[in-house]
């Protein structure tokens, strides 16, 4: 202990002020400057078996990582090749990672862990993009690799955790019985990388595996590549950048191998096969039945009424009317007999087409009881109904004469037009119940001149979509003008005995100021039909044209304004429909081809756009705008989200062509699905 006797007071009073300072500057603890944010994903340091490690026999693998690591969706993302009956149990801990398998090692047989991007940091979650672990139980490991891309055929959004596999020894019925030979699962941005693969030929296809069983089943979501594909290998120059310790980098270059392919495109789709059978049907109320199917028929059911019930034997055919969709899924019968209306219980022998346990197509029968409670009816209410009844008012001025039916008189209410109308469209109108007749003196259309309003003519059409209750008035629209719709009382007639009550409604039109147009060229596709969507910032269609084959532009007229994207497929049918594919041999055939415009329009009012679309000028992975896709890989922190500062054209380059760039294109030409060189897609 230090001796403070000889010390004077003055001395003393300087090392305890000393003191004080340290302690109360001890005391102030201020928030620690930090360094950059950690953006390294994991580093692998070591694992047993190594990588490469032949004639392994253990079931179990641990790996050793540089950092904490944590797993995302493990049982999803992590794929073994080749499958396993038993998934691996897969499990972190700290900076450990350990693969326990469930099923038995074969013997002779190259084994890859795929994690995906499974794999991330515990702190700042960096994600370990595309790491895999391999060995071997036998004396030669299997080293060739296949590498590409899966997009959504319909609408090229990337397919994530997609099932990729390889058949080497491919049949007929191999798809649909046996599992792939080798497998691998598509990452956040849809690639995917099969990996030890022999020298050999295989063919190539995606599944949706929803039940694991590693092969195709008809209601899951396919891909194919067409024809085989052979592995192979080239020797490349690699050049690395080294940094030293005082900043300073230098390049270095070694011998690298690049495995090929490696920009397949394999597009996936849906066959649209889904057993049949009826999911629901019921009473809606006392006029209307429904039946609802699990997926589109070709021929209406048979609907009798069963014995015991009013009208019994008759066919639905004679006592009702049926309102149905495009694919006839979903079917609603109003009922038109007054008897058969009037029945609280109907009991109905309704037979179908079904799918049976052998997956044909079957008739079966199903006897179906229908209950409706009718509300009791109190004596006050009664009693007022029967004192009701219609009147007549005069009108004083014009002396027209208007029909006025009791409060609780049931009428046909009609739902009348907007009162914004579009320049280019008809006007439509719709009744609450199936129509019987329409008297069309008792419907009137007039324009407004000046402060007057005249008649002018017009022609009434059924509507095509809801021919039942809906129709459409064709006119050639003066743009800017105001309309008058009238419809008089008693003018529309139900199948319910029912009448309407009048109607009128002030319309005016829009202007061809209001709207904008746009104009594509579309170079190298003047031999082929081609559909042109305008989408909304949902990827949804909006508006759309038909390009003919022997033409090279496309026009869309009478565009609200707004933002909007494009995409457009190549409609080789010429049926004005996107159609999927077929995987199977005998029929295989591919989707029709989707193209998206990269960049994004902002239309105003009275603009007339005109752009040139090179389709093939981009890969097809890289054509759809970021701001659209609604599978979008995670963006580390700090990153920008592509084309967000360029994806727009405005009103300075309207005329620019979004492909035109030097250096655009950084993702490079892909293999198209024929497999010739050149960018994803069709060889023009």
């Amino acid at each position: 202990m230090a001796d403070y006797k000889g010390i004077s007071k003055g001395m003393k009073a300087l090392v305890w002020l000393c003191l004080a300072a340290l302690c109360a500057a001890c005391a102030n603890m201020g928030r620690p400057e930090g360094g950059a944010r950690d953006e390294i994903p994991p580093k692998f340091l070591r694992s047993d078996p190594m990588p490469g490690a032949k004639n392994v026999s253990k079931s179990r693998l641990t790996a050793s990582f540089d950092e904490n690591i944590q797993l995302e969706d493990a049982f999803t993302k992590v794929v073994v090749s080749p499958g396993q009956k038993t998934p691996p149990r897969v499990t972190a801990n700290g900076k450990k990672l350990t693969v326990d398998f469930q099923d038995t090692l074969l013997p002779n047989t190259t084994y890859t862990i795929d994690f995906a991007d499974a794999i991330k940091d515990l702190n700042e979650g960096n994600i370990l993009d595309g790491f895999a672990l391999d060995f071997t139980t036998g004396d030669t490991l299997d080293t060739l690799r296949i590498s590409g891309v899966v997009l959504q055929a319909e609408n090229l959004e990337p397919a994530q955790g997609m099932l990729v596999g390889a058949y080497a020894n491919y049949t007929d019925t191999s798809l649909t019985t046996l599992p792939f030979d080798r497998i691998a699962r598509t990452n956040q941005l849809g690639q995917f990388t099969i990996r030890n693969l022999k020298p050999g030929s295989y063919r190539i296809f995606a599944v949706n595996d929803v039940n694991r069983d590693y092969h195709w089943d008809k209601s899951e979501d396919v891909a194919f590549y067409d024809g085989y594909v052979s592995p192979t290998t080239e020797a490349i120059t690699v050049t690395d950048t080294l940094f030293a310790a005082n900043g300073e980098d230098s390049l270095v270059s070694h011998p690298g191998i690049r495995y090929l392919p490696n920009d397949l495109l394999l597009t996936w789709f849906n066959v649209g096969y889904k057993p049949l059978y009826m999911t629901d049907n019921k009473r809606e109320d006392r006029r209307r039945i429904s039946f609802r199917f699990s997926a589109p028929m070709d021929t209406l059911p048979r609907i009798t009424i069963v014995d015991g019930a009013p009208g019994a034997g008759r066919s639905i055919d004679e006592w009702a009317v049926l309102k149905s969709n495009a694919t006839r899924d979903s079917l609603e019968y109003w009922i038109a007999d007054t008897v058969v209306m009037k029945s609280d219980s109907l009991r109905l022998a309704v037979s179908y087409l079904k799918t049976d346990t052998a997956d044909r197509t079957v008739w079966t029968t199903d006897t179906l009881r229908f209950f409706i409670k009718t509300p009791k009816e109190n004596k006050k209410d009664k009693k007022k109904k029967e004192d009701e009844t219609p009147k007549f008012i005069v009108d004083s001025v014009t002396g027209d004469t208007t029909f006025m039916p009791p409060p609780d008189l049931e009428y046909l209410n009609i739902k009348p037009p907007s009162a914004t109308q579009e320049l280019n469209r008809p006007l439509y109108f719709e009744a609450s119940a199936p129509i019987e007749t329409i008297d069309t003196a008792g419907i009137h259309m007039e324009i407004q001149v000046d402060t007057l309003w005249q008649t002018i003519p017009f022609k009434i059409r059924t509507d095509s979509l809801n021919p039942l209750m809906s129709r459409r008035i064709d006119i050639d629209w003066n743009g800017g003008s105001k309309y008058r719709f009238t419809i008089d009382t008693l003018a529309i007639h139900s199948i319910y005995n029912t009448w309407n009550r009048p109607v009128k409604q002030e319309l005016t039109v829009r202007q061809s100021e209001d709207y904008s147009s746009l104009r594509f060229s579309l170079p190298g596709l003047d031999t082929v039909q081609v559909v042109v969507e305008l989408l909304s910032s949902t990827d949804a269609p909006q508006y759309r044209a038909v390009k003919k084959a022997g033409e090279n532009d496309v026009v869309i007229k009478f565009i609200n304004p707004g933002t909007y994207y494009a995409r457009l497929f190549i409609d080789s049918n010429a049926n004005g429909k996107w159609d999927t594919g077929n995987p199977v041999d005998s029929i295989a055939l591919q989707p029709e081809e989707v193209y998206y415009f990269a960049k994004k329009l902002e239309l105003k009012k009275n603009w007339d756009i005109e752009q040139t679309w090179l389709v093939d000028e981009l890969a097809v992975d890289a054509q759809k705008p970021y701001a659209i896709k609604k599978n979008k890989p995670k963006l580390k922190r700090g990153e920008q989200a592509p084309g967000q500062d360029d994806d727009n054209i405005n009103e300075e380059d309207m005329n620019y062509n979004p492909f035109d760039r030097t250096g655009r294109n950084q993702r490079g030409q892909r293999t198209n699905r024929s497999g010739n060189s050149g960018t994803y897609g069709r060889t023009l």
